[in-house]
């Protein structure tokens, strides 16, 4: 499939031990799938991937798909250490029903081109399952350039890019040399929610959301906004959310998520460990940006 629209990032509630609350995980990608999000991305950085095991991240695929009940595509997180773990994990998304994989080059030693070439094309090979590049450098210290996004674009099975935001100035010419790489079939989307408003009026194919996950509507009337040529509009939604990407910037979109669920009751879970909670005065301040803007 094609990603394009609003991709929905949320959390996945989990007790300290780990254990997905399934219950709460289900109560989110409902709210997801009644608001028409475009897509879901399952165990993505905000769902917390890499602190999940690959009973875990099953146990949360099987759920989310359980409940999307095919009315909204999901792609899940694949990424792992290891390359047969990789393509362990792409093997359960694939025979669950996932209609993407999103794979990050995951590791503790930085990786070469090379590496991460072999990594994608040997997950992409033995699995079978349609997958998403993830880049997020902040990460997992690894940046895809053009050429190696182009070289493994051209692979059978990769279908769309996920790049992280760019500074206004940058996105055009960011968009234009990944355009000038990759087939016509890849799409080409972004993330960084506080940038992302750009990279749509720019062209992007698909925004990538962290705040879409709690609050899909907000980011829907941005998205159809761009869509049906209104790019003041768009900006305007944009900057009335300015004081929620403040919090993103200074307390990271994943524990700003947390407390937003936890405030309003959607779940009742913490970030996994040795991620702490905010503090109580972060909180406050969370608190008064969600009722001043009223999200819900």
């Amino acid at each position: 499939m094609r990603f394009t629209g609003l991709s929905a990032f949320p959390i996945t509630p989990a007790d300290p031990e780990g254990r997905v609350d399934v219950a709460a995980l289900r109560r989110l990608v409902a709210r997801l799938c009644a608001a028409g999000v475009d897509s879901i991305g399952l165990l993505g950085s905000t769902g917390s991937y890499p602190y999940l095991t690959r009973e875990e991240r099953r146990r949360a695929l099987d759920a989310a798909l359980d409940e999307a009940g095919g009315r909204v595509p999901v792609m899940v997180g694949i990424g792992a250490l290891r390359t047969d773990e990789a393509v362990r994990l792409a093997q359960d998304a694939l025979a669950a029903g996932a209609a993407a994989g999103l794979l990050a080059a995951v590791s503790y030693t930085p990786l070469t081109d090379e590496e991460v070439f072999e990594h994608v094309a040997t997950v992409a090979r033995e699995s079978g399952l349609p997958l998403c590049l993830y880049d997020n450098p902040s990460t997992t210290h690894f940046r895809f350039g053009p050429e190696l996004i182009g070289a493994l674009s051209r692979l059978p099975g990769i279908v769309a890019v996920k790049s992280p935001g760019q500074e206004p100035q940058a996105v055009a010419g960011h968009l234009a040399a990944l355009r000038a790489a990759v087939p016509q079939t890849v799409s080409l989307g972004y993330s960084g929610d506080w940038t992302t408003t750009e990279a749509l009026i720019a062209g992007a194919d698909a925004w990538y959301s962290v705040v879409a996950g709690l609050f899909p509507q907000v980011a829907l009337d941005i998205v159809r906004a761009v869509q049906r040529g209104d790019a003041a509009e768009a900006r305007r939604l944009d900057a009335r959310l300015g004081p929620l990407w403040a919090l993103f910037r200074d307390y990271s979109s994943l524990r700003v998520m947390f407390a937003c669920a936890n405030l309003l009751d959607l779940c009742h879970a913490a970030p996994p460990r040795p991620i702490l909670p905010l503090g109580e005065v972060a909180r406050q301040r969370v608190a008064e940006v969600i009722r001043a803007l009223d999200l819900r």
